[in-house]
C-alpha cells in the first residue's frame, strides 16, 4: 500500500515492551526500551488481508499506537522530541511465532512479512494531541480483547523519539510502533482484527484486517515453521490452555505404582540406569508424576557469573518456562555444597503448576520448601546460594541428574524410595506390566502373611498360578 504520507518510510521501528499490563503478562519490566525493525514492505492499509504463511498456526495480533515522524529528529531531547512527531494513527503489529526460531531477536521473518504492519485508516495531527491522552483498543470478531491508555507507559512517546534519535536519524514518514497492551494473542484464518486509536472525541477509525490462509506452500529452501508447547504458550499468552504434559490416564496409572516396581520393569527392558541416585524427598507429599523440563548448572567461574548469574538468568527462566504437569529437573553435577533452588523459586514453580522439582544439588530453605504444595527431591540441604558453586547456564536440553540422563519430555515418577526416569514411548506398555507385577506382589504378600513359604511363591511359580488367577477374577 502507499504510505499514508504518500511516500514509503525509510524504516519502521517497533518497541518490545512499553505498556505495564503487557510487561506483567511477560513477567519482566525492562529498565530501558528495546526495539526491532520491520521492513517498509510490511506496510498495509485497512482492508488488506493478513496472510498467514502455509504451515503456520500461530498468527498473532498486537494493536498499537503508531507515531509518524513529521520532521527530521537527530539528537532530540525528551523536552522537544514530541515536536518531531507529525501524526498518530492505529497500527497492527502482526507476526507468526512459528518462524521466531529462525531469526530470534531480529523478528525479520516472523514479523516482517508483506502486509504484517497495517496502519490507519486516518492520521491524527500530533500538534493538537496530548501524548498522555491516547487510547488504543483491539477487537477480534467484534469482541474487545485489548484496551490500553498512554498515560502510564513505561517509556513515554517523547522518550522513545529522544532515545532513538541519539544514534538513528528519524526521517519524515518513519513509523514508530509504541508497544501493545495486555491481551495480545492468536488469530486464525477467518478472524477479523480491528484496531482503533482515540484522543478524546478524535478517532483514527477502525483499522480492519482479516486473517487469511496463504494459497501456496512455503518453499523449503529456508527455515520452516516450528512450534512446541512453549512457543504456543508464548503466542497465546494467558488465553493459552495447554494440553496435559502427560496423558491423564497414564498419569493416574503411574500415581498408583511404586518406583520400585517401575525400576524393576525398566530393568527387564534392559534399562539399568534410570534412577536419579542420591536424591531424597524434602518432606510432605512425596508422590510425583510429570514430564521433565531441564536446567543445567556449570561449575562456578567468577568471570562468567556476572553475565550468566544475574538478572533473569537460566535458573529463573527455567522456573518461568514451567508448564502445568512438568517437573523441573536440575543438573548440579551432584554438588550439594550450595543451594540450587530455594523457597521463593520453589513457590513460583508450584504456582505455575509444576508437578515436582528434582535436583542432585543442594536445597536452600529446606524447611519452608518442605511445606510447599509441590514434591521436591534433592541431594541435601545447604544454606549457601548457588553462586558459591554453580553458574546457571541453560535450559531445555538433555542433562545428567544423579547419574541418569534426562531429556526434556521424559516421564519422571518419584516417591519415598526416590525418582525414576521413563522414556515416553515406553510408558504405555510399562504401565500395563507394572500393574500386573504389583497385583502379583499383593497376592504374594497375602499368602506370606498367611504363613506360606516363599519357595515357588516369590516370584510367582506355576504351582500358585491357578490360585492367583482365581484371586484376580475375584477383583483383587
Amino acid at each position: 500500500m502507499p504510505h499514508p504520507l504518500g511516500n514509503r518510510p525509510s524504516k519502521i521501528i517497533a518497541v518490545h515492551l512499553n505498556f505495564p499490563s503487557r510487561a506483567r503478562e511477560r513477567g519482566r519490566i525492562p529498565a530501558a526500551p528495546s526495539y526491532f525493525l520491520k521492513p517498509p514492505s510490511s506496510l498495509a492499509g485497512s482492508g488488506a488481508p493478513l496472510t498467514r504463511p502455509a504451515g503456520c498456526e500461530l498468527m498473532t495480533f498486537e494493536g498499537e499506537i503508531a507515531l509518524v515522524i513529521g520532521r527530521t529528529a537527530r539528537h532530540a531531547s525528551p523536552a522537544d522530541a514530541w515536536d518531531h512527531v507529525g501524526w498518530v494513527t492505529a497500527a497492527h503489529d502482526a507476526g507468526v511465532h512459528d518462524l521466531r526460531h529462525a531469526d530470534r531477536g531480529s523478528n525479520l521473518r516472523s514479523k516482517g512479512a508483506d502486509g504484517f504492519t497495517p496502519i490507519g485508516p486516518r492520521l491524527l495531527d500530533a500538534r493538537g494531541l496530548d501524548p498522555r491522552g491516547l487510547r488504543v483498543r483491539t477487537w477480534v470478531n467484534g469482541e474487545l480483547v485489548q484496551d490500553g491508555t498512554s498515560d502510564a507507559l513505561l517509556f513515554p512517546f517523547a522518550d522513545l523519539v529522544a532515545d532513538l534519535s541519539r544514534l538513528v536519524t528519524l526521517e519524515p514518514g518513519d513509523v514508530i510502533l509504541t508497544g501493545t497492551p495486555a491481551g495480545a494473542s492468536v488469530a486464525a484464518p477467518g478472524d477479523t482484527v480491528e484496531v482503533e486509536v482515540t484522543a478524546g472525541r478524535l478517532s483514527t477509525g477502525r483499522l480492519r484486517n482479516e486473517v487469511v490462509e496463504a494459497d501456496r506452500a512455503l518453499p523449503e529452501w529456508g527455515a520452516m515453521p516450528r512450534v512446541d508447547e512453549a512457543v504456543r504458550a508464548d503466542a497465546w499468552g494467558p488465553a493459552y490452555r495447554p494440553k496435559p504434559a502427560l496423558d491423564p490416564a497414564a498419569e493416574k496409572a503411574l500415581r498408583g505404582l511404586s518406583t520400585a516396581t517401575l525400576s524393576s520393569q525398566l530393568r527387564k527392558r534392559g534399562l539399568q540406569h534410570m534412577s536419579i541416585d542420591g536424591v531424597h524427598p524434602a518432606g510432605g507429599d512425596t508422590k510425583m508424576v510429570g514430564t521433565a523440563h531441564t536446567l543445567r548448572y556449570l561449575p562456578l567461574r567468577e568471570d562468567l557469573f556476572t553475565a550468566h548469574g544475574g538478572g533473569m538468568n537460566a535458573q529463573k527462566r527455567a522456573v518461568e518456562e514451567l508448564r502445568p504437569g512438568q517437573v523441573l529437573v536440575m543438573d548440579a553435577r551432584g554438588d550439594t555444597t550450595a543451594g540450587t533452588i530455594g523457597d521463593i523459586l520453589a513457590l513460583r514453580a508450584a504456582k505455575r503448576g509444576a508437578a515436582g522439582i528434582v535436583t542432585d544439588g543442594g536445597l536452600r530453605d529446606s524447611a519452608a520448601v518442605a511445606g510447599l504444595d509441590v514434591p521436591v527431591f534433592h541431594g541435601g540441604a545447604h544454606p549457601a546460594v548457588l553462586g558459591r558453586r554453580h553458574v546457571p547456564w541453560d535450559t531445555g536440553l538433555p542433562i545428567s541428574c544423579g547419574g541418569a540422563l534426562v531429556q526434556p519430555g521424559d516421564v519422571l515418577v518419584g516417591d519415598a524410595d526416590g525418582v525414576v526416569v521413563i522414556p515416553p514411548d515406553l510408558v504405555e506398555g510399562l504401565v500395563g506390566d507394572a500393574v500386573e507385577q504389583e497385583a502379583q506382589e499383593r497376592f504374594i504378600t497375602e499368602r506370606v502373611a498367611a504363613g506360606e513359604p516363599i519357595e515357588g511363591l516369590y516370584p510367582l511359580g506355576p504351582r500358585w498360578r491357578e490360585a492367583y488367577e482365581a484371586w484376580r477374577r475375584d477383583g483383587r
